[in-house]
Parts: C-alpha cells; structure tokens; sequence
C-alpha cells in the first residue's frame, strides 16, 4: 500500500527568500502562489511544502521543523564543500562542530552519514546518506573520517 513519502512541509517567514534558498539545494519548484511553494524532491514522486506564517516561531524540536533530504555517500562526502560554496553553513549537531561532519549517526542496526544546516528562518535541514542497515554492531557517534579509518 504504502510506496513512500510524497510530501513534507516547513513554516518559513519570507517565501520569496526561501524559495532562493532552495533554489540554491538545487530544488526545483513544482507549485507557487501567494504563500506556498511546492519543490520536487524527485518530480512526481516527492515534494517539500513551504507555507510563509507567522508559525515559523515555533520552537525547534527533532519532531518539528526538521527535514533530511537522501543523498549518495559519494555526495555526502563532498557536501560540506557543496554547501560552503552555495554560502550555507553547516551547523553543529549533536556536539559535532561543522569540521567535524558529516557524522555517523548509530541508529543500531543501522548506520547513516548525516550533515545538518539551517534554512533562513532556523529550520534543521540535513543530507543524509545510509552506510549500513540491518547490522547489529553498537558503536558510538564519530566522524565519517573515523568510520572510513
């Protein structure tokens, strides 16, 4: 029944400014009116929604206002330099400062490398790449330098 995710949506307080930005990830849009924008993801298949509100103050949880977008691992090893040169920062996530990522997330039996940054109004964005699933081994949070070492 299920076959994927079609559709996430983030709160932003500028539309114009943020459809720069996720012009600037390369996303193309797919719908725009006065204060929503639509980008593919993969055209037809998956979409991001961006509303301009006064709800992008709500505070940030992992639950709220948080989106990973998958890329290869050959991407995601190069993906701090792809940001920098596009002017985003990466920020840091879960102790790890930017020249620390991208990290490996032990999601046990599960391992993801993942680089986080923000969009202008604060939303947690990240490139995320699996490494391994279904492998139980427990290991602690590193870099993907020390994973690869």
């Amino acid at each position: 029944m299920i076959k994927g995710l079609y559709e996430a949506h983030l709160p932003v307080s500028n539309l114009s400014n943020s459809i720069e930005f996720y012009k600037r990830l390369g996303l193309e849009i797919a719908y725009q009116s006065e204060k929503i924008a639509f980008f593919w993801i993969e055209k037809g298949r998956s979409w991001l929604g961006l509303w301009e509100t006064d709800e992008v103050k709500t505070p940030y949880h992992p639950s709220l206002r948080h989106i990973a977008f998958q890329v290869d691992l050959e991407d995601i090893q190069k993906a701090k330099e792809w940001l920098e040169q596009k002017g985003i920062p990466v920020r840091t996530a879960f102790n790890f400062p930017p020249d620390k990522q991208p990290l490996v997330l032990p999601n046990n039996p599960h391992a993801h490398a993942a680089i986080y940054f923000h969009d202008p109004d604060g939303n947690s964005l990240e490139l995320i790449a699996p490494l391994r699933l279904d492998f139980e081994e427990e290991f602690e949070m590193m870099t993907l330098e020390e994973w690869f070492n």
